[in-house]
């Protein structure tokens, strides 16, 4: 089972991705951008944020989830892949920088993923304030993509919650200010339930 783990930046997708793979010894751990050799060097480009084109930010984001989907989810399905961050991103990022239309993106995105789309979407869902919060902690080094500044997170959010309304793919939505062990409970039982209707 394919599942990506969606939202903006700080709002705990990656804890609890790990905490549900200890749950699961078949679970796959991977990410986008960056969960192959390909994909490290696109990360390092994306996050930079030095492009001026938007579109080659978006193409870039794309050849990384087509070599992604060759390399580690289509040769996985049989087992549990839990994705910190997928498609949903590409198009609520994509959607943010305007310029863009949700049915092409969706079309983009199919193509990158020969028509395999994740069989759960888990998005989680911040506020200003815990964004204000995590982002101004001093440990954290934000990246060129944060440094756009909170406000357009949250427009990310926003077009990533509007998109997944129009997909016809199985979600949870996830308020990222409860704690962990709610959260991961919400999770572990969602999981579940879909691995079960199998």
């Amino acid at each position: 089972m394919y599942v990506i783990f969606e939202g903006i930046d700080t709002c705990g997708k990656t804890t609890q991705i790990e905490l549900i793979a200890q749950k699961f010894s078949n679970a796959i751990i991977t990410r986008e951008p960056g969960g192959t050799e390909f994909g490290k060097g696109i990360r390092e480009i994306l996050l930079a944020d030095s492009l001026k084109s938007k579109r080659a930010e978006l193409l870039l984001f794309l050849a990384d989830r087509a070599e992604h989907y060759v390399q580690t989810i289509k040769p996985n399905r049989e087992n549990l892949i839990l994705s910190d961050r997928g498609f949903l991103s590409g198009i609520g990022y994509a959607l943010a920088n305007g310029d863009f239309e949700f049915e092409h993106l969706l079309t983009l995105n199919k193509f990158a993923l020969e028509n395999s789309l994740p069989d759960l979407i888990i998005l989680f869902e911040t506020d200003i304030e815990t964004l204000k919060e995590r982002t101004q902690n001093e440990d954290k080094i934000l990246d060129g993509i944060e440094l756009r500044g909170l406000v357009y997170l949250l427009e990310v959010q926003q077009e990533m919650k509007k998109s997944l309304l129009r997909l016809d793919i199985p979600y949870l939505r996830i308020d990222a200010r409860a704690d962990i062990e709610t959260i991961h409970e919400k999770i572990y039982n969602r999981i579940n339930k879909e691995l079960s209707n199998q």
